[in-house]
């Protein structure tokens, strides 16, 4: 007889998206995001960190001050980074997130074709870069569902 205890489709690629952010170096947040298509297959992985050959140790990585100061416009966010990685077409592909998408994301979601967000945490629900995000999102047809964080422990090595 087959296990039962295995993982969802859900809580594989949310697992994957949070592994995938622990690759960021930010201090302060780290965001991971998977695009899968209709077969359950990754296409496109990222995190959010800087763009290559920008050198991470000479940029600033702080979140307050003169906004040249700060990693703001700097850094390339999760989602543009799994687009950017992406390997074929994103048209009715599905977005792991997680985190809620700001705006500057959903439109290069909404651009590449992605039908669906799964995101885990939405913490800035009331800044209007995310008001922004969702309305874009919303009229453009995508589907937002918000899962809990999937936590997966590894039995054996």
């Amino acid at each position: 007889m087959k296990r039962s205890d295995y993982i969802s489709w859900d809580a594989y690629f949310m697992g994957v998206a949070e592994l995938s952010s622990m690759r960021s170096k930010d201090p302060s947040t780290q965001v991971g995001a998977v695009i899968v298509n209709a077969k359950n297959r990754i296409v496109g992985i990222g995190y959010n960190g800087f763009p290559i050959g920008i050198d991470d140790d000479v940029y600033p990585w702080e979140n307050e001050g003169d906004f040249l100061n700060t990693k703001y416009p700097y850094v390339v966010h999760a989602e543009p980074n799994a687009i950017l990685n992406s390997t074929v077409s994103l048209e009715n592909t599905t977005l792991y997130v997680t985190l809620f998408p700001c705006h500057e994301c959903a439109k290069l979601i909404i651009q590449s074709g992605i039908k669906e967000i799964v995101y885990a945490e939405n913490k800035y629900q009331e800044e209007a870069s995310f008001k922004a995000s969702k309305r874009m999102l919303e009229d453009a047809g995508v589907s937002l569902r918000q899962i809990q964080e999937i936590e997966v422990t590894l039995s054996h090595v």
